[in-house]
């Protein structure tokens, strides 16, 4: 059975940009015409430097007159507002693109981790804690979000502008330029060893995030049992160790190589500036033009840091997520799977084989037949495989060994949905969403009608404290169904079966932790579905299954003993034991 560790692998940046970039692709129009908008900024950039210089060049020309330099500075100056104004506008609007169209990416990626999620098989959703899949569909695609939104349209947009600054700065004076250049060399070097030794942090931050949402998510489910025996110190202090996991070395090397090589920038371009100033080659407003395009070179390097932090994390959270959507599902229908369009009831296990761990077999060698509108029950000891068979039946697991029916029919050649749409379940561990008792009942089918939701909560039952709430139907769910007791949520859970007028009902210890009164009215519902369906039941409780049309007794993963309740009695073997030892449990309860 495959789970996301077994696709966990370092990936290559280029890999892990290029399936990045293929989210892109889908609004490839939008992002260019973010680059073009961003051309236009960085043109808009440039001339304030120039302007400035040019200002300085005007009060300090000796040639002009008092009115033409105020003249050429009142131009200047509107060129110079003119720029502003237009550059602000560009932003806004290249910014508001950005954050447009990133989000629409990060939503389809988002949305394909949650549905490639959905297509696992429950076995292997079970070996992933929750926290490590939400963290997956939540912070990773946010952090992924961060790298189109803010970094590489942002990273493009430092690589033209520091181009640019590079071809001004040439025309400008290349003997400064040149020593200048000499420098970028160290800066490359910095950055490459910046890029190496963060991404493999930002693995290990990743990897520890997911570790503390899942035991988040674990502990506060479990908080109960937390306070109950007094744990809650003992859980501080796991928590603590989770959290240092996450601590690493701040980013703050990089920054400051890139400070000081800027510095050193600096101080040539003064050096050698004042140099060609004094020999008349460049004038004063001109030097405070290069002085002031040096140091908006070195800002976008230093910005790099900021942008690789980003970009790592992003490429770290892209590896885990790119984990789960190459995970591929255990269970898949067949090329030529068909779809049902009625399903009469009958099942047929035929030397069925089937184990979790490979080779320690927990079904061996099943076989049984169930006729359409037949009511048969499965008991024995915990960890027999009763429940097992009933989640085969519905494809939760594949099968390693044999054959399963459905109406004749291989469950590997009819299509999950399909199958599945036939059948109600009532698991003995009820699952209820948050949101309206109706909203349970029918899963937000809006096919379902008010007067169905009515009729199944009657059919089963549940009518009787339903119609005692204030909102009735609209009575709003807690999370899992906290605010009400055991035996209503079983109720809701059975109405929620009902409502889908299954062929195939499957009640797994469905009445295991109900109370007695409960516990009599779905009994009545179960002897109104015995005539309508055909039921499979898995019981401790035997009164539940006496009227079963057929009982199979299991042990170790074998059916031991099969017949009615009064068969199974005569033979006097597993089942009268287990009979006999319910029955004088009864007696002392009495």
């Amino acid at each position: 059975m495959k789970d996301f560790k077994d696709n966990s692998r370092e990936r290559s940046d280029k890999e892990v940009l290029g399936r990045l970039l293929k989210y892109a692709l889908e609004y490839k129009g939008q992002f260019l015409f973010i680059i073009f908008l961003m051309l236009i900024g960085i043109g808009i950039q440039l001339l304030p430097a120039l302007l400035i210089g040019h200002t300085i060049d005007i009060l300090d020309s000796e040639t002009l007159t008092y009115g033409q330099k105020v003249t050429n500075i009142i131009w200047l100056g509107g060129a110079f507002l003119g720029a502003m104004l237009l550059g602000n506008f560009t932003n806004f609007y290249q910014m508001y693109l950005l954050q447009k169209v990133g989000q629409k990416t990060v939503v389809t990626l988002r949305n394909d981790v949650f549905q490639h999620i959905e297509s696992l098989s429950i076995g292997q959703i079970n070996q992933v804690p929750v926290g490590k899949l939400v963290t997956r569909v939540t912070n990773d695609t946010n952090t992924i979000s961060e790298m189109y939104t803010s970094v590489l349209v942002n990273l493009v947009r430092n690589i033209l502008y520091m181009f640019g600054i590079l071809i001004v700065l040439l025309f400008l004076n290349a003997t400064i330029t040149l020593y200048i250049i000499l420098i970028i060399p160290v800066v490359i070097l910095a950055a490459i060893l910046f890029r190496k030794f963060s991404r493999n942090a930002y693995r290990r931050v990743r990897a520890s995030l997911s570790e503390v949402n899942a035991f988040l998510s674990e502990n506060l489910s479990g908080m109960k049992i937390t306070q109950i025996f007094n744990q809650q110190d003992k859980k501080r202090r796991e928590f603590k160790i989770y959290s240092k996991k996450q601590e690493i070395l701040v980013f703050g090397i990089f920054r400051p190589i890139i400070y000081a090589l800027s510095m050193v920038g600096a101080v040539v371009v003064l050096y050698v500036g004042y140099q060609q100033v004094i020999l008349g080659v460049l004038t004063a407003g001109m030097l405070y033009s290069f002085f002031y395009y040096v140091r908006d070179f070195f800002e976008p390097i230093q910005e790099l840091a900021e942008q690789f932090n980003v970009m790592q994390s992003a490429f770290a959270a892209a590896e885990k997520v790119f984990d789960v959507l190459d995970t591929k599902p255990d269970i898949e229908d067949a090329p030529d799977a068909i779809e049902l369009d009625h399903f009469s009831g009958q099942i047929e296990f035929k030397d069925v084989w089937f184990y979790y761990i490979q080779d320690e077999w927990v079904l061996k060698g099943i076989n049984f037949k169930v006729n359409p509108g037949d009511t048969v029950a499965f008991v024995g000891a915990t960890g027999s495989g009763k429940t097992t068979i009933l989640s085969l039946i519905v494809r939760n697991y594949e099968i390693q060994k044999g054959q399963i029916l459905i109406d004749g029919i291989d469950i590997r050649k009819i299509k999950r949905s399909s199958l599945r749409r036939f059948i109600g379940q009532m698991l003995q561990d009820v699952f209820l969403f948050t949101g309206t008792i109706a909203e349970n009942i029918t899963l937000r089918d809006e096919s379902i009608t008010q007067e169905e939701i009515v009729s199944a909560s009657n059919y089963v039952g549940a009518n009787t404290f339903i119609d005692r709430l204030p909102e009735t139907y609209n009575h709003i769910v807690l999370e899992r169904g906290n605010n009400f007791s055991s035996g209503q949520r079983q109720l809701i859970s059975f109405a929620r079966a009902i409502v889908y007028k299954p062929s195939l009902m499957i009640l797994d210890e469905a009445t295991a932790n109900i109370d007695s009164e409960t516990e009599e009215l779905i009994q009545e519902s179960l002897e109104k579905m015995m005539n309508i369906s055909t039921m499979l039941i898995v019981a401790h409780r035997l009164s539940t299954i006496q009227h079963s049309d057929k009982i199979l007794v299991m042990q170790k993963g074998e059916i031991k003993e099969q017949g009615s309740h009064q068969e199974l009695l005569k033979q006097k073997g597993l089942y009268y034991n287990l009979y006999q030892l319910q029955y004088d449990e009864n007696e002392m309860t009495a």
